[in-house]
């Protein structure tokens, strides 16, 4: 069984800027990389927002630096996925594949997954004027039309946010009740460049290389028929919420009640060792440079525990 000083669970802007700087502090830190080397960014085409490019950079290309500034600092990477975790008694036991380790501190940085919604064409456009993240590609859309689907406050926020870049903002619902906080409801409403569609559902996505509309339906639990059936648009953002992955830590480390993992004192979990970094503790900026400033915190943080042990 290998023993490990620094295990890190996750392969994106956390973890592998946790690894940068664990390396840096000479832990020799492993990095369990999974099947999502490189995370959320590696469906994501330009990222102009993460600093240090003037002109921008492809997310895959960003991440690609990313692990191999950590592997040349001396991470070592595992193609594995953990499966299980037991982080009851130290030290903490690890399995990933079909191997078994045990770690003296874990960093987990597992990131979270937008919710899909579930149809073909939906993936066909990832990247190509379909997303996820309006603060990471909203300016993309100046002077242009996009659509936000979904009714909480994520996707109010999206709405509002895009009226700042594109001309018009479709918000797309299936219902007519809204989840999101009343204020942003009434400002939505309020302003000239958001248009609803209420009680419709996103049937298909249309375009050639890029996005140029949509073709809608009734939802299901809607009466009447549905004045509205295709948009001509440039851009639909998917607000319909996050999934953490967390599940194999589940039992291991507190969650809260949508499945984060709960942080105390800057990147400290419930488990004395284990610490957290990135979308799987992070639900409201879901940012690729907030989360490499998390990765960075949880391998100092780490560091100055494991000094504490000695």
């Amino acid at each position: 069984m290998q023993k490990i000083q620094v295990a890190i669970i996750g392969s994106g802007p956390a973890g592998l800027t946790a690894a940068i700087y664990a390396s840096r502090a000479a832990l020799k830190p492993v990095i369990f990389a999974g099947t999502n080397i490189g995370g959320q960014l590696m469906q994501t085409t330009l990222v102009e927002n993460y600093p240090g490019f003037a002109k921008g950079i492809n997310g895959p290309e960003l991440m690609k630096n990313m692990l191999e500034q950590a592997k040349n600092m001396g991470a070592e990477l595992k193609y594995e996925v953990v499966s299980e975790v037991d982080f009851k008694s130290k030290p903490f036991k690890i399995k990933a594949g079909s191997s078994e380790y045990e770690a003296e501190s874990v960093i987990i940085a597992t990131g979270a997954i937008p919710k899909k919604l579930g149809i073909n064409s939906e993936m066909k456009f990832w990247g190509k004027g379909v997303s996820s993240c309006a603060t990471c590609d909203g300016a993309f859309y100046k002077d242009k039309v996009a659509a936000v689907v979904g009714g909480g406050s994520v996707a109010f926020e999206d709405a509002i946010y895009l009226t700042n870049h594109a001309k018009k903002v479709y918000l797309i619902h299936r219902r007519e009740e809204f989840k999101a906080e009343r204020v942003l409801i009434e400002k939505a409403k309020a302003n000239p460049k958001i248009e609803f569609i209420l009680n419709a559902e996103v049937e298909e996505i249309v375009g050639d290389k890029q996005v140029t509309g949509l073709k809608l339906k009734k939802s299901s639990a809607a009466e009447g028929e549905l004045k509205c059936k295709k948009i001509d648009l440039d851009g639909v953002f998917v607000a319909i919420g996050y999934i953490p992955t967390t599940d194999v830590f589940k039992g291991q480390v507190d969650l809260d009640e949508m499945g984060y993992i709960k942080k105390f004192d800057d990147s400290k979990t419930s488990v004395e060792g284990v610490f957290v970094a990135g979308d799987a503790e992070d639900f409201k900026y879901r940012q690729a440079v907030v989360a490499a400033g998390d990765g960075c915190r949880a391998a100092m943080d780490l560091d100055a525990w494991l000094r504490s042990q000695e």
